[in-house]
């Protein structure tokens, strides 16, 4: 079962940073994300979910490539090119993949304006190599499926970046 992580930020940029380092521990095989998101509450409130992978142009291309293929075979790839593209897109903004989305809006919903949270499912990771990587970054832990020992020990980690941070 993948672990559930939402760690909550003071601005909006940081968790789109966490993001992007997490990405580079993937490329170096110490962590396995199935999903990451990124929800953003901005100056006035509205809450904005930035997923990682876009489902619904996945869905396009691979419509388009299957619709393509189908067409050639009646003679009309143009045809088959579009709709194949539409009947992909459609079935990739519907699927729904990793995290819930009203989850992550609940969630969002209680942060403080101009803040961000990032949400993440983790198949496997090598803790002592990814959270030191991770910990400067700092945020505070809202909600996960991590046993309390482990989760403790992460938000203390976190901890570390916040008072290591300079006044002002």
């Amino acid at each position: 079962m993948p672990t559930f992580i939402a760690i909550c930020y003071p601005d909006m940029n940081r968790a789109h940073e966490v993001r992007l380092e997490l990405a580079k521990l993937q490329s170096d095989y110490l962590i396995d994300l199935e999903d990451a998101v990124v929800a953003i509450k901005n100056d006035d409130g509205k809450v904005k979910l930035h997923q990682a992978v876009n489902m619904t142009a996945a869905g396009a291309v691979s419509g388009g490539m299957w619709g393509t293929l189908i067409g050639l075979v009646f003679m009309n790839p143009l045809l088959g090119l579009g709709v194949g593209a539409t009947a992909g897109a459609v079935r990739g903004a519907l699927t729904d993949v990793g995290i819930d989305d009203e989850m992550m809006k609940t969630i969002a919903e209680g942060l403080r304006n101009g803040s961000s949270a990032l949400f993440v499912l983790v198949r496997k990771a090598t803790p002592d190599k990814v959270v030191p990587e991770i910990q400067k970054f700092g945020g505070t832990i809202v909600q996960s499926n991590l046993s309390h020992d482990d989760e403790a020990r992460l938000q203390a980690a976190l901890d570390e970046a916040r008072a290591a941070a300079p006044a002002g």
